[in-house]
């Protein structure tokens, strides 16, 4: 398939032709046999001889151009309707009826609070024309009202107040919250970008609107990608400084997969200064090692690495109910633990080295250790604990796994 994105350089279009040009190059593979041969993409410094080729030989069109920012009203109009009657006239020239998507946004509604838009006026246009085109040539059409969308290369103070909050908060800007209790829905940009491959397979979704409400159906007459978030912005707000304050505290957010959370932070994580991309984490040295804690979280526990010189016993402790998982990632050692209910309990004894690395468990109620066996170099442990540490209850008591 060859495909034409117009507006390739929005915010939409480089995530877009991105995972398009992934699939042409043998890169993605979770499509299928979904084959494509060209991406061909138009953006405003194209010629109107680039749109003719592209359009004579298309055999999808994504239509992502538009105009969200312009100097006066007039300009919606020219930008979200001229461009798009331009698009469809050089289809019909080239008699090219490849079916056709037209990015349009929740505001073409014209309901609720977009009542009044210009830009919700210009876009509802654009609709009605792409509605045309499909009864006159029988082109499938497929019209996608967008909400307010978020992910990586948004460009902030233009594309969405999620992008400001992300760039400010991680460039330690100020930002302005008028009212916190606002809600926005929201729209991830892979989950659009996983929307547009479907509808380039011929498995797009179909919905209707109720209001602003998107209701999907089966055989609605708009199309709209499935999973939205929801959210106020205070909580916006919140949530990015717990990303922000991450390096000092340690503390991850809770990100479970598919949640507003996890796609917030790979959000907030692009917009990171260079001076931020690696921060410092507090080495607890003395004559043994050291032991560097580097994240915790409320519900995951917490992960660290230690360092133990040659010849060097650690731990020799038990706990009630923590576990963990010690991981030897380099050097040779051993790792020892006893049953202290059991004065018969036999020492469990494991050889482990960063050439063949396991998880051992460090059992509740066990005593355990870990012993550097080289000579000459450090043994390094990567170590899972299921609860962070918490100096007020520490549940670690000093108890040696070999009674002398």
């Amino acid at each position: 398939m060859k495909i034409l994105v117009t507006g390739a350089k929005g915010f939409v279009g480089r995530n877009l032709c991105a995972q398009l040009k992934n699939i042409h190059d043998g890169k993605a593979r979770c499509y299928g046999d979904l084959h494509i041969s060209e991406v061909m993409e138009y953006d405003m410094d194209s010629s109107l001889t680039d749109l003719d080729a592209y359009c004579a030989k298309a055999d999808f069109v994504f239509n992502l151009a538009g105009v969200n920012r312009p100097q006066n009203k007039d300009e919606f109009m020219t930008g979200n309707f001229g461009f798009a009657g331009q698009l469809l006239d050089t289809l019909r020239k080239h008699h090219n009826t490849c079916p056709v998507m037209l990015s349009s946004s929740l505001q073409a509604t014209l309901t609720g609070r977009f009542g009044d838009s210009e830009y919700g006026r210009s876009k509802r246009a654009g609709e009605d024309l792409f509605f045309q085109y499909g009864e006159q040539t029988g082109a499938k059409v497929l019209i996608y009202r967008f909400p307010n969308l978020f992910g990586k290369w948004s460009r902030p103070n233009y594309n969405s107040a999620v992008a400001t909050f992300c760039h400010n908060i991680a460039h330690d800007l100020p930002i302005q919250v008028n009212d916190p209790s606002v809600e926005l829905e929201l729209l991830y940009i892979d989950d659009l970008v996983e929307e547009m491959i479907h509808a380039l397979k011929g498995e797009e979704h179909y919905c209707e609107f109720e209001g602003i409400e998107t209701v999907l159906t089966p055989f609605g007459r708009f199309c709209a990608a499935p999973l939205t978030y929801k959210v106020t912005l205070g909580r916006i707000v919140e949530i990015l400084h717990t990303f922000h304050d991450q390096p000092q505290t340690l503390v991850i957010s809770e990100i479970p997969r598919d949640s507003f959370e996890k796609k917030l932070y790979s959000m907030y994580l692009s917009y990171l200064p260079e001076d931020k991309i690696a921060f410092p984490l507090k080495m607890n040295i003395d004559d043994r090692g050291s032991f560097t804690e580097l994240l915790h979280s409320d519900k995951c526990g917490q992960v660290s690495i230690n360092i133990s010189k040659p010849g060097i016993t650690k731990g020799q402790h038990w706990h009630h109910s923590k576990w963990e998982f010690f991981m030897v990632v380099s050097g040779h050692g051993l790792i020892q633990m006893r049953n202290i209910n059991d004065e018969e309990s036999k020492i469990i004894e494991f050889d482990v080295t960063g050439d063949n690395i396991q998880a051992i468990h460090m059992l509740p109620g066990y005593t355990h250790n870990i012993i550097n066996l080289s000579d000459t170099d450090n043994l390094v442990t990567v170590m899972w604990a299921n609860e962070a540490f918490d100096p007020s209850h520490p549940d670690t008591y000093f108890e040696p796994v070999v009674n002398k």
